[in-house]
């Protein structure tokens, strides 16, 4: 990668807004699924992996189906992206919840620690 392109990688990645949503993991051999909403869907699959593979996850039923059933046993999903133009973060966050409960009732899931 040039310089050039280096740089305007970096700048692109500066740019990007956050996408506000609500996501799952589900573990396929239990059937168990955890929802959650974030300020930010699209970094949320890396912060619980993260946390996952270290053993420090603050969830401990999905830490436990980590362990059972390692990695390729959990899938991550963004559920639902929330569009936030014109809306208040209060708005937003007020939002979130209503639809991360939404999601949690459809899908008979847990919560996730977000």
């Amino acid at each position: 990668m040039d310089k050039l392109s280096r740089r305007e990688a970096i700048r692109d990645y500066k740019d990007r807004k956050p996408t506000p949503g609500v996501y799952a993991v589900r573990c396929a051999v239990s059937g168990e699924a955890w929802v959650a909403g974030a300020a930010n869907v699209e970094t949320q699959q890396t912060r619980h992996w993260f946390s996952l593979r270290q053993g420090s996850h603050m969830n401990k039923a999905l830490q436990a189906a980590w362990t059972a059933h390692g990695e390729a046993g959990l899938s991550f999903e963004i559920l639902e992206a929330i569009d936030p133009e014109e809306m208040t973060p209060m708005g937003l966050a007020d939002l979130i919840k209503a639809r991360e409960l939404y999601w949690r009732t459809m899908l008979g899931a847990m919560k996730a620690v977000g």
